[in-house]
């Protein structure tokens, strides 16, 4: 994945590369040393940094790691506690994880259950021999590389001898995985908590799902501390082993010495002779819930594998069960109401907002429901835990289109939910095991532009190229390399623009023909800013000195002017002819938080600064003159940038909503979160008008996916991050896609 515009592009000596993944402490990106040796560096988030208990957390950690090594795991080889940003770097292991092997190809079997399986026990057996427990042994924390697995994250281990820092009430862990004393007693946690995440761990690399699915993380707390494993479709021996894994009382899971003798017995060995081959069947054929398709119903009550009927009755006993539940659970899955239940009592229901109020929607329309995943895809990978990647949609005339740098490009009629086309941009003469995939640029009259990543089978040689597509067919125009690293390409002032090391290219939508080039600047990270569609800025800071600039680009011959700006700033739009900066806070928030405005004349230099009262949190958009913000707890603001006067605040059930989307016409703010939860408030009140069910089909938190929202003849359009795209009537938010 691709950094982002605020990402560090280097840190103690190395070159960040690409971003490998986020969660809850920090970012791990991909760097390179001077010498050329690649490491996966660690970052704690910034909110964290100033926390000494924090830091002494993460102190710790570290030296878990260091005294931790083995065959199986990723050993430390530089870190950084005292810093600004605490840092730790450990060896890269190229290869994908567990969790994305299986939604690429399937469920493990024989020989390769069995390297699996014994690999995650040597490296559990070093793990505990240090003094350590994993915690949160899942698929995403195991790396599948050529050699055997390897074990990461030990970002919530402990030291077995030191337990003062482990909070009464803490849980930590991921809940499908989980043993029930994380759930129940945290402080009691210890290594027969990680045999039983193994067991959890090996059912779902054999069969595709866990022993406790359900479709909320409260019910699978429930089933995990409750309930007997699902084991359908284990085999028989490795069943009764993994049931023994998985027995609720710690004192009788088998230990690991046990276990290696057990799984040597009942998985094949490989026969010398016989040379393995791996057929690849590309997109996740894990039987687990299947996307809901165009026309059928949000929210029904279908039969999956694993769920058993009857069980939604005793969620609320969890909570008296056990008494951290809730509070644990939060760092998991903000918010309410993430079940499919109906939103709180205190959100005003749809029938507090008169019809009225709202535009007319067009003949014929109805609320639909769909998925950009394609389940049959034989040249796409999707990601692990059913995220689609870094998806980027956009609503363009009267289609959205999709796509993202581990899917391929669809166009989704915006009435209907129809998929009417989805690209195949696998080049000519490739094999069909080649992994493809096409992050959605931008989109111009009849052109839709997609970034085309293509890979071979070990993911090593990548080759990055724009390509242009008929937005009616989806068929391919053109066809142009670009570098793989450097500006993000973008679609703005009428042009396609994109980088190949220092030399800016802006090329013609339909044709691909190049228009004019320039040199961007020496020793500067450029990124492109989409805040201020009519106009092409570039914003470059210096890779070493905290300074910045913007370049202003005619889009006619690509000439410059440059424009300085203001010591750590962000742009969020144009107002009154000016640019609207934001200015960052050094306060420590779980958001990002802006003291002051800034309003810059670009051609004169001219500014003036207004200071927020109380710092600017979240996500924050400029429309109708007025900042619109959302913190990560649902918290949506309405702020004025001339005067920095707070309008109003409204309380949501959110989890890490999106950036407020203002629709003028009805007067109406709307947000979406992580879950597909949607609310709309009154935007010159504040007045919560409605909120409506959770609608995607899994939740994605990986730290810094969202979920976008459109707005388009009177309906409301979201896209979650786990491919859920859906419409709806904001006169009748509640009502179900109608069938067929």
């Amino acid at each position: 994945m691709t950094l982002h515009r605020d990402d560090p592009r280097s840190l103690g000596g190395y070159k960040l590369i690409d971003r490998l993944g986020a969660g809850g402490m920090g970012v791990v990106y991909r760097g390179r040393a001077r010498s050329g040796r690649e490491v996966a560096v660690k970052v704690v988030h910034a909110q964290y940094a100033q926390d000494p208990v924090f830091r002494a957390r993460f102190r710790q950690e570290i030296e878990a790691v260091r005294r931790v090594s083995g065959a199986f795991t990723a050993p430390v080889v530089d870190a950084d506690p005292e810093a600004d940003r605490p840092w730790m770097a450990t060896q890269y292991v190229p290869g994908r994880s567990l969790a994305e092997r299986i939604r690429a190809h399937g469920p493990l079997r024989d020989t390769e259950l069995r390297r699996l399986a014994l690999g995650l026990v040597e490296a559990l057996r070093d793990i505990h021999r240090a003094g350590v427990v994993h915690r949160d042994l899942k698929p995403a924390n195991v790396l599948m590389a050529e050699d055997g697995p390897r074990v990461i994250d030990f970002g919530i281990s402990r030291a077995t001898e030191n337990l003062t820092l482990t909070e009464t009430g803490q849980m930590i862990g991921t809940p499908p995985f989980m043993s029930p004393e994380q759930f129940t007693d945290a402080r009691s946690v210890g290594p027969a908590s990680d045999v039983f995440s193994l067991g959890a761990l090996l059912a779902y690399a054999t069969t595709g799902r866990g022993p406790f699915d359900a479709e909320s993380p409260y019910l699978t707390a429930y089933r995990v501390i409750n309930d007997d494993p699902v084991l359908d479709g284990v085999p028989r021996q490795l069943r009764a082993i993994l049931e023994r894994c998985l027995t609720k009382k710690r004192e009788e899971r088998p230990g690991l010495d046990e276990l290696a003798r057990e799984f040597a017995t009942v998985l094949p060995e490989p026969d010398p002779g016989d040379q393995q081959t791996v057929t690849l069947r590309l997109g996740p054929p894990a039987p687990r819930a299947e996307p809901t398709r165009p026309g059928t119903a949000a929210g029904r009550d279908t039969e999956r594998p694993g769920r058993r009927p009857g069980r939604v009755r005793p969620l609320l006993a969890v909570t008296g069960t056990v008494g951290a539940l809730a509070l644990g659970l939060t760092a998991y899955l903000l918010g309410p109401g993430a079940d499919g239940g109906t939103a709180p009592a205190r959100a005003t229901g749809p029938k507090a907002s008169a019809p009225s109020r709202w535009g007319t929607l067009p003949a014929g329309w109805r609320p639909w429901q769909t998925s950009i995943v394609d389940t049959g895809s034989t040249a796409t990978v999707i990601g692990g835990g059913g995220s689609v990647g870094e998806s980027r949609c956009l609503l363009h005339e009267a289609a959205v289109y999709c796509g993202s740098d581990m899917t391929l490009p669809v166009r989704v009629d915006a009435l209907s939910g129809r998929i009417r086309w989805r690209a195949d941009l696998l080049p000519e003469g490739s094999p069909r095991d080649t992994y493809v995939s096409g992050a959605v640029i931008g989109a111009e009259g009849e052109t839709v532009i997609v970034r085309r990543a293509v890979s071979d089978e070990e993911l090593e040689n990548e080759s990055v190229s724009l390509v242009g597509l008929d937005s009616g067919t989806g068929r391919p125009l053109w066809a142009r390399p670009v570098g793989e690293e450097g500006v993000t390409p973008v679609l703005a002032g009428g042009l396609v623009l994109a980088a190949d090391g220092r030399t800016l290219t802006a090329r013609a939508p339909r044709t691909g023909a190049e228009r004019w080039s320039a040199q961007l600047p020496a020793r500067h990270f450029c990124s492109f800013l989409t805040e201020v569609p009519e106009d092409v800025y570039l914003h470059c800071e210096h890779e070493e000195r905290d300074s910045s600039f913007l370049l202003r680009f005619d889009p006619s011959d690509g000439s410059t002017r440059k424009v300085t700006l203001p010591a750590a700033s962000g742009i969020a739009g144009a107002l009154d002819g000016r640019l609207l900066l934001l200015q960052w806070s050094d306060e420590p928030v779980e958001d990002e938080a802006y003291d002051a405005a800034v309003l810059l004349d670009p051609a004169t230099g001219d500014r003036r600064r207004v200071r927020f009262p109380e710092p600017l949190r979240g996500r924050v958009a400029l429309a109708g003159d007025t900042l619109w913000t959302a913190t990560s707890n649902g918290i949506v603001r309405a702020v004025s940038p001339r005067t920095g006067e707070e309008l109003w605040r409204t309380e949501t059930t959110l989890e890490q909503p999106n950036t407020p989307v203002l629709r003028e016409a009805d007067d109406t703010v709307f947000a979406a979160s992580l879950s597909g939860r949607v609310a709309a408030l009154d935007a010159g009140s504040g007045k919560l008008l409605w909120e409506t069910r959770p609608r995607s089909e899994q939740v994605i938190d990986d730290g810094w996916s969202r979920s976008e929202l459109f707005l388009h003849e009177g309906a409301v359009i979201v896209a979650t991050p786990d491919g859920t795209l859906f419409g709806l009537d904001p006169a009748h938010p509640d009502r179900r896609p109608a069938s067929g």
